[in-house]
């Protein structure tokens, strides 16, 4: 019998098999955490990245080959990219792409491999500072393995199986490789996922139903660590380009290079705004504004074919313009703007006191994907826009945006409420571009932030054990203090917060924080220190307190 190929229904089958997969083990993943907070947890990101691929594989014809499948793979794991754990997935996909060409039919052993090949290394480029014992140890692992496996000719079904044998192997090496996942007590939560995921491609590929579940389930604390098996009106009197021109380029002409298309870029800025040019020399999709669609056609077509040609007059219409999905086209008025992800009605409303462009809704229970943080930058006036993800988790998110939404994205790597706000502090939209990157970058390493919430789970944690329930007290990212009693937490955080020279002190009120505790609170740290202590209402999920010194 010949070994079985992928083609484009098993490859589709293999994506809502994996998405399916991941589904039935989220809370395992979750729960594979170092951090007892719900801080935008691994298995939700990761399975809102694979879903958003899945969809998008789902919305293919049914003609379509496996190379476009996989192609719709990597652009609906992009849009969905959640979390650091999100945005490497969808650079892992994005290797499928890379390596597999749109026209391909069917793939062996040999090109999945290459595919993965072609996935760590994106997925590393991406990563500034990669740092193993992650879901990047494991997956270089795993594509270490497929081209190990693919060389000695094995089927794709026990390619598969072995690549999640070596995995898994890897995975049960991560925390000794990070002491804090050792000393919690499991097994890095991407890497987990990333298992998951291929374990729901080879169930697919061999005829298995999703039944089973992975064996993460962490330690009880004390145990030996895991061996795991709003929509605006559009001015449009004011727009200064008339013409929406939306299209394909396909068969391209013999001896065009990717360097043709980085000229196709440069002439079509001259042409208008609102570039965006995506794809390669299989398929490219183009949207620009311009004046002058006729030439815009006209160079386009000294490249290839074009298809699925639109073009839209954007004055008459009068009305909301779409591209891939519904959005706004503003008006380039400002030569920079601002936008910020903020998590919390009242942090949101402080936030509207300012010259701020746009704000995200997202935080650490739900962590805005790309393509949401892409569609504020789209509805920025300016082509060039400073973001604040305000959350480490979502900073890769927001560096990858701009990609999606076709302007110059400029993060500022806040990882905190108090850290955006004193971002925004700085902003001066009357000095230049590089001057505000400069002041708010330096803005955000003078403000101390912390926040406190309850543990959700026991856990063991620089030597300490945490139980469920405990007031944890985090300073920049650690926890420092847990106490069953708030104010001792507090107090104890406040000491390792307040220095000489600080003279301000400000509590943001979580959504579950009561008037008369915060009060309390508020007074104790007002006569504990020589400081001005104000309340504001943040109203934030997950924190009950957001605390900033300055």
């Amino acid at each position: 019998m010949a070994d079985k190929l992928i083609g484009a229904k098993l490859m589709r089958d293999m994506a809502n098999s994996a998405a399916a997969y991941l589904e039935q083990n989220k809370q395992i993943l979750n729960d594979l955490n170092v951090f007892p907070v719900p801080d935008g947890d691994t298995g939700t990101n990761m399975l809102m990245t694979i879903v958003s691929s899945a969809r998008e594989v789902n919305a293919c014809k049914e003609n379509a080959t496996v190379g476009e499948i996989m192609k719709a793979m990597s652009n609906g794991a992009l849009r969905g990219a959640r979390g650091n754990s999100g945005v490497i997935l969808s650079q892992l996909f994005r290797g499928f792409m890379q390596a597999i060409p749109a026209e391909t039919v069917t793939i062996g052993s040999n090109e999945f491999a290459s595919a993965m090949e072609a996935g760590v290394a994106a997925a590393y480029k991406a990563v500034m500072r990669p740092k193993e014992g992650t879901i990047l140890t494991v997956a270089k692992a795993m594509a270490e393995s497929g081209r190990k496996y693919a060389d000695e000719g094995v089927s794709i079904e026990l390619l598969l199986d072995r690549v999640i044998e070596d995995g898994m192997e890897m995975l049960n090496r991560t925390p000794e490789m990070l002491p804090v996942l050792k000393e919690a007590g499991v097994v890095d939560a991407g890497g987990a996922g990333l298992i998951a995921i291929y374990t729901g491609f080879k169930m697919a590929v061999s005829g298995i139903e999703i039944e089973t579940t992975l064996d993460l389930k962490p330690k009880k604390v004390g145990e030996a660590p895991v061996k795991a098996s709003a929509k605006n009106d559009i001015s449009t009197a004011e727009i200064e380009y008339g013409y929406c021109s939306e299209f394909f380029i396909k068969n391209f002409h013999k001896g065009i290079t990717e360097k043709d298309i980085d000229k196709l870029r440069d002439k079509l800025l001259a042409f208008g705004d609102s570039l965006v040019v995506v794809g390669d020399l299989g398929l490219l999709k183009v949207h620009v504004h311009s004046n002058m669609p006729g030439k815009v056609l006209q160079y386009a077509l000294g490249l290839g074919e074009l298809s699925d040609i639109k073009i839209e007059n954007m004055r008459e219409q009068h009305t909301e313009l779409a591209w891939e999905e519904e959005e706004e086209v503003p008006e380039i008025t400002k030569p920079m703007a601002l936008v910020t992800v903020s998590a919390g009605e009242g942090l949101t409303a402080i936030f509207g006191e300012f010259e701020i462009d746009g704000v995200i809704s997202g935080g650490q229970s739900m962590n805005p994907s790309a393509d949401d943080i892409a569609n504020a930058v789209k509805k920025a006036p300016s082509n060039d826009v400073i973001v604040l993800p305000n959350n480490k988790n979502i900073i890769l998110a927001a560096q990858q945006a701009g990609e999606l939404a076709g302007k110059t994205v400029h993060v500022i790597p806040s990882k905190s409420f108090p850290q955006g706000l004193a971002a925004v502090l700085a902003y001066n939209p009357e000095v230049s571009l590089e001057e505000n990157i400069e002041v708010m970058t330096e803005a955000i390493g003078n403000v101390k932030s912390a926040e406190i919430t309850d543990a959700v789970r026991d856990s063991h944690m620089n030597g300490e054990t945490i139980l469920k329930g405990e007031k944890l007290g985090i300073l920049e990212g650690d926890i420092v203090t847990h106490k069953a009693d708030l104010m001792e937490s507090f107090m104890e955080l406040l000491a390792k917060m307040v220095g000489e020279d600080d003279s301000m002190i400000s509590i943001y009120t979580g959504e579950d924080a009561s008037e008369d505790v915060s009060e309390a609170l508020r007074a104790a740290a007002e006569e504990a220190y020589d400081c001005d202590v104000e309340l504001y209402a943040g109203k934030q999920p997950v924190y009950s307190y957001i605390i900033s010194v300055e």
